[in-house]
């Protein structure tokens, strides 16, 4: 580790930054409209269910099992209550494909982490179910790139302080990379960290806000490809 560097932290996300997870959500809630296509319309549908994951957020957290739940609530809903068994049994099907399905990790993730990690420590930032996250990355492969993980049920201000206290050299001198500008970058500028913006074509609504242009240590790049030359330039 160089003792002169401004950035010795980086910070990852997870979903959609290291993997794919957004599209496996868009296609099972494709799937709920079909099963529920007797009883309303997809855009309809697609409110009401969204409606509900934003009311269960502080009841289920992030993750597929709030999803699930949300989709079965939605169709208890839009039903009047007379949701069919076997609507319900398919939904639940469907929540746990998604628990089980195979890990894809994202273009330049691994070539990405094996020139960040020699010279700089990293650390893995992630929200959702707990039991879900640490499947994924055992199945990634790449968890000995990491020196810690941290699976958290929100991401704050006040998270990234205590992270980058925790397992590096403060915030000012850390940097946190996602596809979320409301929960990767907004508020690791807040703590005093760097924050850099990879988009993914597909991020959920709820993680929709504005790219904080007018901050110093604001970045966005096309791919993690251009992250190791953006942290040599930062120093």
């Amino acid at each position: 580790m160089a003792g002169e560097r401004l950035l010795t932290t980086i910070g990852f996300d997870a979903d959609d930054t290291l993997w794919q997870n957004e599209q496996f959500f868009r296609l099972t809630e494709k799937r709920f409209a079909e099963l529920l296509g007797d009883h309303a319309e997809p855009g309809h549908l697609s409110e009401r269910l969204l409606e509900a994951e934003k009311r269960n957020l502080g009841v289920y957290g992030f993750g597929i099992k709030g999803f699930t739940l949300s989709m079965i609530e939605t169709a208890l809903e839009v039903t009047g209550g007379r949701v069919p068994g076997e609507v319900v049994s398919q939904i639940l099907a469907a929540g746990r494909e998604m628990l089980a399905h195979p890990v894809e990790t994202l273009p330049h993730v691994q070539e990405t982490l094996e020139r960040l990690a020699p010279t700089h420590r990293i650390v893995l930032i992630t929200k959702g179910d707990l039991f879900d996250q640490e499947r994924k990355l055992a199945q990634s492969g790449l968890g000995d790139f990491f020196a810690a993980v941290e699976i958290v049920s929100d991401k704050q201000p006040e998270t990234y302080q205590r992270i980058f206290a925790s397992t590096g050299d403060g915030p000012q001198r850390a940097m946190m990379v996602g596809n979320s500008l409301k929960s990767d970058v907004v508020p690791a500028i807040a703590a005093g960290s760097w924050g850099v913006h990879v988009p993914h074509e597909l991020t959920w609504v709820l993680e929709h806000v504005d790219a904080p242009v007018g901050e110093a240590r604001f970045r966005q790049i096309g791919t993690l490809a251009e992250l190791p030359a953006l942290v040599e330039a930062i120093g």
